[in-house]
């Protein structure tokens, strides 16, 4: 058995959670106006074809919220377990393991990002590309960008 006063509250929870008044409630849902008051003021009990109409308008209304005051307004979509297992495993397989390293003793939270051979690599890598003095085919330039200190820039294009 459905409690009037209980439903009267939480009908009077939808009304404000969509900023609507008793009259344009009933006209929304398609019901008369004075049979919206009468179940506002405890005179009748709610209709099944009324409890209907409101979930049929408003789909955020948990047909068991409404009638028992159990489950939660807005409706919240529930998850399966089978479906959320196969969410946690697609996102295991899209996001690879971040390496643990020990930086609490360093205070370095970078140093076990680069090791020093790709430091190394790096360095060996620019003073090549720097001492070869004459650019290949490879190497054309598609454009000189000047940054100047008020904050402007311009842009040359060979």
């Amino acid at each position: 058995m459905v409690n009037i006063d209980d439903f009267v509250k939480r009908l009077e929870v939808i009304l404000d959670y969509y900023g609507l008044n008793a009259s344009a409630f009933a006209d929304k849902i398609g019901v008369q106006r004075s049979s919206m008051s009468h179940l506002l003021s405890g005179r009748n009990k709610p209709s099944l074809d009324f409890v209907l109409k409101i979930a049929e308008v408003f789909p955020d209304v948990d047909l068991y919220w409404i009638l028992n005051g159990k489950g939660s307004f807005p409706k919240k979509e529930e998850i399966s377990k089978n479906n959320e297992t196969e969410i946690i495993a697609e996102i295991e397989k899209t996001s690879p393991p971040l390496p643990v390293t020990d930086t609490s003793a360093s205070g370095d939270l970078f140093s076990g990002f680069n090791s020093n051979e790709d430091i190394k690599e790096e360095k060996r890598n620019f003073l090549e590309t720097k001492s070869s003095g004459v650019p290949s085919n490879e190497d054309e330039i598609g454009k000189i960008v000047f940054f100047y200190k008020n904050g402007t820039f311009k842009v040359y294009v060979p």
